[in-house]
């Protein structure tokens, strides 16, 4: 029997169509592109953009499209010029960086270093039609802080460096989303390529007759040496880079992002969905990865060349932000609550097909920094949802935050140090906070908190987007202060353990990696293990083959090579480790936000945990009162490689 198809470009001349209706004359249409999931309507008359100041938003609510308005090139003030007028045009209060202004001439935009972004924007995104209609150029407002990130600003040289190739990458990749369906009678179908019955690794191919996206692409850094281990499941049949619509990536942490690269390594040229603080995170993730694998003689299969190259296909996506990555496909991503910028991905299939909701790592609480995990979908029939802690009950935070200062108290008095290694994102941000406040308040003595150079980048990170924060943190950035900041807390830059750090007592040093894999924190614990009086605490998640698992298990005596040289270190420091920090749900939120996932889901799929711990919370949601009454999801616990028809 024939596919049932449908005539090429028919609905892509029908959506042009419906835009052009809508455009007023005045305006003077110069043309419409697909660029990647944005329709760009570019019109010569800016003057008359006042006018019409809701025209790009009534268009998309028509079209159910991501609409952007533009001025054609010849159109725009010159750069120097438009600079002046936006410095004149923008509230004083707004705070423009005057040597902050950057124009990239292949999209018409401006990006503006300002300390109120939303002053450039103004209600109703006033401001910013005010400044294209004078100026012919798009604002993209971006916040200074009294923390400066390098990756936010190396992020914009590399895109304005290329902006012109960008702008042909978005018009092929705008056809492609946008082109017509061709089948009507449709399939989805999931594969586990990395992540299930496994913590790492995270990857799933999600196909429909039409398309195929991966959701998240990670590495296993407990394993590197070992690829059979450490890397996905790339080499199957259905996945083919010129077959691949994109990738979308749910968080920065290196089990769900650490193997985008190698894609680009070997010609893929499509795109990857992010939020924007994931887009600098990951870029500072996987470059600390090179260094740290280069130092210790490791090898990881891809370079800072392919990060660039990553970064340079990269799109970012809001919260709540409808977006088609497919023909057939629209994306929307949602708070995790998990790190900073983390997200719940949502998937809409053909035409109410299917829906797939897929949690990556997800925090159903409140923490220091983040509000708990969106549990609010338009549709959901399947659930792909973590289960790190399955089997596992979690301390309180509150326990958790008194465990910490009494084991900072206790080591202050023999004249230790504390080492705690941390995770850059999110955990190391809230011990600042938590130490920070504890210190403030006389809970602690005051003392030196030493903080290892990429916890730094990270926090600076987390300054340049308070939106994605909770309330309080929010405000307190939005109000001028700097809740990561206080005379204590000493920056270290240089990326390696200091000798000269460990003399000064008592003190804490918070430095990566957090499950003791590479970076500082390993070279800190071998000039720290010998002094019984020191304490080291984990603060997260210990990983299966990693030395912080072997460590927290019970290892009392390790080897690492010093200067070319085999050295056995004995572990005499006192170790802890605090499970009510984490950043993963544990096994009564897990089944919290099953329960309350609405709609309900048809079937829910778990992943991201140990055997134990998913079929521990397997049979317990197969058990569950709650569930059976409003009708009990189908659940399974797929292995890597099995492949899940939906449909």
């Amino acid at each position: 029997m024939k596919p049932d198809r449908i005539l090429l470009e028919k609905n892509k001349l029908e959506l042009l169509k419906n835009i052009m209706e809508e455009i007023p004359p005045e305006l003077e249409l110069s043309n419409i592109e697909f660029e990647g999931p944005f329709i760009v309507i570019y019109v010569r008359n800016r003057e008359a953009i006042e006018k019409y100041l809701d025209l790009a938003q009534n268009i998309a609510k028509k079209v159910r499209k991501r609409v952007v308005i533009r001025v054609s090139p010849e159109n725009r003030l010159p750069p120097e010029e438009a600079k002046e007028l936006i410095k004149l045009l923008a509230p004083k209060d707004a705070g423009i960086d005057p040597n902050g202004i950057y124009f990239d001439e292949a999209l018409g935009e401006v990006w503006v270093k300002v300390e109120k972004p939303g002053y450039l924007v103004g209600r109703g995104s006033m401001m910013r039609h005010l400044i294209l209609a004078k100026t012919g150029w798009r604002v993209i407002p971006q916040r200074s802080s009294p923390l400066e990130s390098k990756t936010l600003y190396e992020v914009l040289n590399n895109v304005l460096k290329q902006s012109s190739y960008r702008v042909e990458y978005l018009r092929r990749l705008g056809e492609r989303i946008h082109r017509d369906v061709i089948y009507r009678n449709n399939y989805v179908k999931v594969t586990g390529l990395g992540g299930f019955r496994e913590v790492g690794r995270s990857a799933i191919l999600v196909e429909t007759r039409e398309s195929k996206i991966l959701l998240d692409l990670g590495l296993n850094t407990g394993t590197i040496d070992d690829p059979n281990k450490a890397y996905p499941f790339l080499e199957i049949d259905s996945l083919r880079l010129e077959e691949l619509d994109g990738v979308v990536v749910t968080h920065a942490h290196l089990d769900h992002v650490g193997l985008v690269p190698i894609l680009y390594k070997y010609g893929y040229r499509g795109p990857v969905y992010v939020t924007k603080p994931t887009r600098e995170l990951m870029i500072v993730m996987l470059k600390d990865l090179i260094d740290v694998t280069r130092r210790s003689g490791r090898y990881i299969p891809f370079s800072e060349r392919d990060i660039s190259t990553m970064l340079l296909h990269t799109i970012t996506v809001d919260y709540d932000e409808v977006t088609d990555v497919a023909p057939d496909i629209k994306l929307t991503m949602y708070n995790a609550g998990h790190i900073l910028g983390s997200a719940i991905v949502h998937l809409h299939i053909g035409m109410g097909l299917h829906n797939i909701v897929y949690t990556g790592d997800f925090k159903y609480s409140e923490t220091r920094l983040l509000n708990k995990a969106n549990t609010v979908f338009p549709r959901v029939e399947t659930l792909i949802m973590e289960g790190t802690y399955g089997a596992t009950l979690q301390e309180s935070r509150i326990q958790a935050e008194q465990q910490l200062i009494d084991i900072v108290k206790r080591t202050s008095e023999r004249n230790g140090v504390v080492l705690i290694p941390v995770f850059a994102v999110g955990r190391g941000q809230e011990i600042i906070l938590i130490l920070n406040e504890a210190m403030k308040n006389g809970r602690i003595p005051r003392m030196n908190i030493y903080v290892e150079g990429l916890v730094n980048e990270v926090t600076a990170i987390h300054t340049q987007y308070p939106e994605y924060l909770n309330k309080s943190l929010r405000e307190a950035i939005y109000n001028g202060e700097n809740p990561f900041t206080s005379e204590w807390l000493k920056p270290i830059e240089t990326g390696v353990a200091r000798p000269d750090i460990i003399e000064d007592k008592p003190s804490i040093i918070i430095a990566t990696s957090g499950m003791l894999t590479g970076g500082p924190a390993v070279d800190y614990l071998r000039l720290l293990a010998s002094d019984e009086r020191n304490s080291l605490v984990f603060v997260g998640y210990q990983a299966e083959g990693t030395l912080g698992r072997k460590i927290k298990d019970g290892a009392r005596e390790i080897t690492m090579v010093v200067e070319n040289k085999v050295e056995a270190i004995p572990i005499k420091l006192e170790v802890y480790s605090i499970e009510g920090f984490s950043g993963h749900s544990d096994q009564r939120e897990l089944l919290e936000y099953a329960r309350d996932v609405s709609p309900r889901p048809r079937k829910i799929l778990l992943n991201h945990g140990e055997p134990t711990a998913l079929s521990t919370l397997a049979t317990l949601l197969r058990s569950d009162k709650e569930l059976k009454s409003k009708g009990r999801p189908e659940v399974l616990v797929p292995n890597i490689l099995d492949t899940i028809n939906l449909t």
